[in-house]
């Protein structure tokens, strides 16, 4: 089984590269399939951006990255599309607007999704057909292709949802089979779990796959520290909200407390009360809301308040990551987008890990600023824009969520957005 995960997560022979490139093409494909014609459009906020440019946009970072530099048969099918599926790399052409792709009706779906089939053919001959000398240069740029495909695929579920949120009718983004919801009666009770501290190692050593911004490997300094042994559920927010905090500036970060008068935050993200009861929209529609699944779609600003409430604090990044690390956490499991539940689910008082839900469910955030390791360096030219250029004003989160491919994700992950961002499933975990 762990040489299956092997072929499976770090490639390196052509025939697992080509299964490997498959596989996540496909699985692209798969989740926009219940779609309808109109969804590929949507572009409800910013952020967000429609079905369409992702289905667009990852068939663009092939072509941008390898076929045109690597495959000397490769014909550009239609040059326009470096403009429109280019999002922020300003070293091989300039962006379209991110704001403004909704507004990309030309070319179709069914053209965009030729333009994918089209890439694909040329991917696969290349990986087949290349010799040693090439493939040896472009099997590394062909898993950052891939594993940057798998976060296109989580986005593509977290924008869908956003898209979708903005209807009053609550649609339903997917129809038929899906697995029923893994409620509980108790939720594991709330516990901290004691570190040791010291000189300890985080980061990655580079012997498979992992983003620039994960690298090196490099030695930290560490107090004892204690990690709560599950995440904060629905039902002990909700306390936090009955005890008025959303009105109270003392919990508050200036710049939170600034987005909570500003744009009225009550609530998480998607909770709406209805007749005195609490309901949640999710990817199945407006569902009632579990008061022991984990709380997700709540900012950082939310989750650093929470904590501040509790009496408690959020972990840093190195506490999280050493953590895992100390359980030896392998292989990795949890509540992933391949559960098909795409929605947190509760953990029982029966679940006897020491430590439930680190990988899975909901990213968890940290007190830590998204800043570069000691010893770290960007990418290749063209690709060096991958992660260096956004290591400001954002927070660290770890352990991945319930649209995360499980396959994609690692102790060493160093995920980041802005402390407002809500519309990502992340959660929260006390530490003191």
């Amino acid at each position: 089984m762990i040489e299956n995960e092997l072929i499976i997560n770090n490639p390196q022979k052509k025939e697992e590269m080509i299964s490997f490139y498959e596989r996540i093409r496909r699985k692209s494909e798969d989740l926009a399939s219940p779609l309808e014609i109109e969804d590929y459009m949507l572009q409800a906020f910013t952020d967000a951006s429609p079905t369409k440019w992702h289905i667009g946009h990852t068939s663009w970072f092939f072509e941008t990255f390898i076929l045109k530099k690597y495959d000397s048969t490769y014909k550009i099918l239609d040059p326009l599309y470096n403009f429109l599926y280019n999002s922020y790399y300003e070293d091989v052409g300039i962006p379209f607007p991110r704001p403004s792709r909704s507004a990309i009706s030309r070319p179709t779906v069914e053209k965009t999704y030729e333009f994918r089939s089209y890439i694909d053919e040329y991917m696969v001959r290349l990986i087949d057909t290349t010799n040693t000398n090439t493939y040896n240069s472009i099997k590394d740029l062909i898993l950052l292709g891939g594993n940057h495909e798998q976060q296109h695929q989580e986005l593509f579920l977290t924008d869908i949802k956003y898209n979708l949120s903005v209807n009053p009718a609550f649609p339903v983004y997917r129809k038929g089979d899906r697995p029923p919801t893994n409620k509980v009666d108790e939720v594991k009770s709330l516990e901290f779990v004691k570190f040791d501290g010291g000189v300890i190692e985080i980061g990655h050593n580079k012997d498979e796959f992992a983003f620039d911004n994960e690298m090196p490997l490099h030695k930290e300094y560490l107090n004892p520290f204690k990690l709560a042994n599950r995440l904060v559920t629905n039902g002990e927010y909700l306390e936090f909200m009955k005890s008025g905090c959303y009105e109270n500036h003392r919990y508050w970060l200036s710049d939170g407390w600034r987005r909570v008068q500003e744009e009225s935050w009550n609530s998480p993200l998607y909770w709406h009360k209805i007749e005195d009861q609490w309901y949640t929209f999710t990817l199945d529609g407006l569902v009632e809301l579990d008061l022991n699944a984990p709380v997700t779609h709540v900012s950082f600003f939310e989750a650093e308040a929470f904590a501040k409430w509790r009496g408690k604090r959020l972990p840093t990044e190195v506490e999280w990551e050493h953590a895992v690390n100390t359980l030896n956490i392998s292989p990795i499991k949890g509540n992933f987008m391949d559960s098909g539940y795409y929605h947190p689910q509760s953990v029982s008082d029966e679940n006897n890990e020491s430590i439930a839900q680190l990988f899975g469910d909901v990213w968890e955030w940290t007190a830590s600023s998204y800043l570069p390791y000691p010893g770290f360096s960007v990418l290749a030219e063209g690709i060096s824009e991958y992660n260096g250029k956004f290591m400001s004003s954002q927070m660290v989160l770890k352990g991945g969520s319930c649209a995360t491919p499980m396959d994609h994700i690692r102790a060493s992950y160093r995920n980041f957005f802005q402390p407002e961002k809500r519309w990502q499933f992340s959660g929260i975990r006390l530490a003191e």
